[in-house]
């Protein structure tokens, strides 16, 4: 009898290393294998509140060239591109273009403060619990996507942009 328990409790041993193994190895690929998404795949959608509380849904979009920018107030390169964004807006809001900026979980008044010291029109998103963040594989900020009206991603752009990286960029979209 004691000589089958070992070989019993041997077995059960590499199984659980085998399923463990696999499962963890499974686990560490398949979010590599996800991360951000690529150029000609749709993005994500979401669902987030804006600062006055209304919901916004990527989906409600489908038709019109939009910017998602993911950001935060403690980001320098953020901080100085959020200005050149809304000069953006300002030139191309007319010819249909759409801007979503959102927040990567900062208090409420973090980022009132920053939206009125630089006067920003579009919409700020809030990513409080940080889903949408995850779900497009972020690493590090910003981000940008600019998505076409056909709902595909025509650009990705990590790290910080100039108003003339923007600008050719929304010029592309909106052709």
């Amino acid at each position: 009898m004691g000589k089958y328990r070992k070989t019993v409790q041997i077995v059960i041993l590499l199984a659980v290393l085998v399923v463990g193994g696999y499962a963890i190895g499974n686990t560490l690929f398949a979010a590599k294998d996800e991360g951000i998404p690529k150029i000609g795949e749709q993005p994500p959608d979401f669902t987030l509140a804006d600062l006055q509380g209304n919901t916004h849904n990527l989906s409600d979009y489908q038709g019109k060239a939009v910017v998602i920018n993911f950001w935060g107030s403690f980001c320098p390169p953020c901080v100085k591109e959020m200005p050149e964004f809304e000069r953006q807006f300002e030139k191309w809001k007319d010819s249909g273009l759409e801007v979503l900026a959102i927040n990567l979980s900062e208090d409420t008044l973090t980022v009132n403060n920053f939206v009125h010291r630089f006067d920003l029109s579009y919409p700020i998103l809030r990513d409080v619990n940080r889903k949408t963040e995850h779900k497009y594989g972020l690493e590090s900020y910003p981000t940008t996507f600019f998505v076409k009206p056909d709902g595909t991603i025509l650009d990705v752009f990590v790290g910080g942009m100039t108003e003339k990286d923007i600008d050719s960029r929304v010029n592309q979209l909106l052709q």
